[in-house]
């Protein structure tokens, strides 16, 4: 490798032709950068006293043994959108002073600069070019150059807007400065050769002064870098191409696909700004594939699946109104589980009826716990490990005992859990409310509402003026009944009349044209039944709408019989190896704080189990989160998450995560007696949050 500082206007001088690879993404920068460059090379192109301005590097492989006729081509892997801009603005500026009828710059004639600069003097194929883009970058930057007015209908947004940026801001007043400012342009020239250096290594390495690539770009390089040139260009315009046009305008969740398909296969959550190097991981672990092309195949497989699912492009009616679903309640954390079983829907083991419920059931899931205010960042876990559960030969069945089966944290709300929220819940704060009131009005029907085209309508109105009437209608204890149901689900309906009905009195409401008397809504019904409107009636109708909430979002059905068969047996206490009076300092005051200890560590959650060890105590939900060893002078906690992500205000928490100790994790702290629980519990409640997370 060779590296040496040089003008950028060299780089380009010279018979030569840099070209992009087909695996670099295509030209990127947009206005705001142009219009940073720009300014940029007006402010040094004017400055006497600045001799230079250094603008990143360019890194290219030299050429190989070629015949000494043809122009040297020089495989360009970092710099592409450097050189693309300032050739744009080398451009814009040889046809301002070809049109402006200017007959030299700096001594050098409009011509010369484009000979120089753009053009391969004499070339007539596409050797005639410095710079050799991809797709419609090509097409569209050649075309400027040869002054093509016919652009393509669908032109490289990026060239044309940026080139007709530099356009705009050239003069009669700047064009020498602006010349003279690209010639202060400094660069680092990096050259590699063939064979000997790694262009991924000194790729990942780069620390570029342009748009950082996305985790998908990198993978991408990663993939194609190292294979022959011939079969990088096969293996993009078969798999990788196709994959990056099936996200179309939504290109950036292409991260976020790739994301979710390395959890659906490692059953593990990487960090979103790790993907590249958990990937990289990944193709060299054990499921290595028996070639890079079965590897790209595979991720464009899922490709298809992750836009039909998330992108709304399903061709089935039936599964397209289900993903719609799952986007509007925003479970994306369900992606990799649904690619899973997306798979094995498209190879026939999972029939099509099946998958509709299997869907339905993770929406009813998630929906249910998010009416009983559950907090969902333990669904990403739950759903990155849910397939492991799934047997295939009762597919359906044995998904819907895992899902009945969960506790605490995980649990799938039964239907009184489920209808008791709903009847106090603030529906009208509720974020997912449309959706509520849209689907309990569409049940079971044909002809459907769209809530987006009603208003929500508070049947006792939101005016915090409570007319008179409205006082008699609920009764002496009106303040407390409008404090306790307004916002409710019992109170509130969808209507078309909002205006209308504004603050009138329930009999009004009822009666006036477009009144609840003659809704067509079925929300309406139990409304237009009601004589008063009190809290009576408020009760009554949320009953009947709660219980039809529990059909809508029904719960799994399995006979006791079956669901036990999928029951993990108790341990027997009688097997265990280790008993809490096994421990040779756990007694007298050591055990009586051991005991407060358990009790407010088993509160934190029902899921919380004790696991007794030879030499400590642990205590998890599905890994530990705090282990205790009894000494003789205290209980010695290891929590177990990473020491820099402990808040720990009193300074008591220790970093061991070099030392040798029982226990799991990288915090230690010790409790000596009852005065210090309070805090240590405080730490043991991050612990506990961190590993559900």
């Amino acid at each position: 490798m060779e590296a040496t500082q040089a003008q950028l206007l060299s780089l380009l001088d010279g018979k030569k032709q840099f070209t992009i690879p087909i695996y670099q993404r295509t030209y990127s920068w947009q206005l705001k950068q142009c219009q940073q460059l720009f300014a940029d090379v007006l402010r040094i192109g004017n400055d006497p006293g600045q001799l230079s301005h250094f603008i990143g590097s360019v890194v290219y492989f030299k050429p190989g043994n070629a015949p000494i006729t043809s122009v040297p081509e020089l495989l360009v892997i970092d710099g592409q959108q450097r050189l693309t801009t300032i050739s744009l603005l080398l451009l814009a500026l040889t046809h301002y002073l070809q049109h402006n009828g200017q007959s030299s710059l700096e001594d050098e004639s409009w011509e010369e600069v484009q000979e120089t600069y753009l053009v391969n003097k004499h070339r007539k194929d596409e050797s005639r070019y410095k710079l050799l883009l991809t797709r419609k970058d090509k097409e569209t930057y050649i075309k400027l150059i040869e002054g093509i007015d016919s652009l393509d209908a669908n032109p490289s947004k990026h060239i044309l807007e940026n080139y007709t940026y530099f356009q705009a801001k050239i003069d009669q007043g700047n064009f020498e400065a602006i010349y003279l400012g690209v010639k202060k342009l400094i660069i680092v020239d990096v050259i590699l050769e063939m064979d000997k250096d790694n262009p991924q290594l000194i790729f990942e390495s780069l620390n570029s002064t342009g748009l950082d690539l996305s985790q998908a770009d990198l993978i991408r390089n990663y993939i194609l870098m190292g294979q022959p040139v011939s079969h990088q260009t096969e293996l993009y315009e078969k798999y990788w191409f196709p994959m990056e046009e099936r996200f179309g305008n939504h290109i950036s969740s292409l991260p976020w696909f790739i994301r979710d398909y390395l959890t659906m296969k490692e059953s593990a959550i990487p960090n979103i700004n790790l993907v590249y190097d958990t990937y990289k991981i990944f193709l060299a672990s054990k499921w290595g594939f028996s070639s890079i092309e079965d590897a790209v195949k595979d991720l464009f497989t899922f490709a298809k699946y992750y836009v039909r699912m998330a992108l709304s492009m399903e061709p089935d009616p039936d599964l397209l109104s289900r993903f719609k679903e799952i986007t509007k309640l925003k479970i994306d954390t369900s992606y990799p589980f649904l690619l899973a079983v997306y798979a094995d829907y498209e190879t026939g083991l999972v029939a099509k009826a099946a998958f509709l419920e299997i869907l339905d059931v993770v929406i009813r899931y998630v929906f249910r716990r998010a009416i009983c205010g559950i907090p969902t960042n333990s669904l990403n876990k739950t759903f990155a490990t849910l397939y492991r559960s799934v047997k295939k030969e009762a597919y359906l069945e044995s998904l819907k005992a895992t899902f009945l089966l969960m506790d605490g944290y995980r649990k799938f709300p039964t239907d009184e859990e489920f209808a008791g929220e709903l009847i106090v819940k603030d529906i009208y704060g509720f974020r997912n409310r449309n959706y509520l009131l849209e689907s309990l009005e569409n049940w079971k029907r044909k002809e459907l509402v769209n809530a987006e085209n009603y208003t929500i309508e508070h049947i006792l109105p939101q005016n915090p003026n409570v007319s008179s009437e409205w006082k008699l209608e609920l009764g002496e204890q009106w303040e407390q009944v409008k404090n306790r149901y307004l916002h409710t689900l019992g109170n509130l309906t969808l209507t078309g009349y909002n205006s209308e009905l504004s603050d009138r009195p329930f009999a009004d409401k009822k009666t006036i044209p477009g009144g609840f008397n003659t809704s067509p809504l079925f929300l309406n019904a139990s409304v237009r039944e009601a004589e008063v409107w009190n809290e009576q009636s408020i009760l009554s109708r949320v009953s009947v709408l709660a219980q039809r909430a529990c059909e809508v979002w029904k719960s799994p059905i399995l006979s006791s019989d079956v669901l036990l068969a999928y029951r993990e047996p108790e341990p027997s206490k009688s097997k265990l190896s280790y008993q809490i009076d096994q421990y040779e300092y756990l007694h007298n005051e050591m055990l009586e704080l051991y005991k407060k200890l358990e009790k407010r560590v088993l509160n934190l959650d029902a899921s919380v189990r004790i696991d007794f060890k030879k030499l400590y105590i642990a205590f998890k939900t599905q890994t530990n989160f705090v282990d205790v060893v009894p000494q003789k002078k205290q209980l010695r906690l290891s929590l177990n998450m990473e020491f820099s992500k402990i808040n720990d205000p009193k300074g008591l928490c220790k970093d061991v995560s070099d030392l040798g100790r029982w226990g799991n994790g990288e915090v230690e702290i010790g409790l000596e007696n009852e005065t210090g629980l309070d805090y240590v519990m405080e730490m043991i409640r991050q612990a506990f949050e961190y590993q559900q997370e």
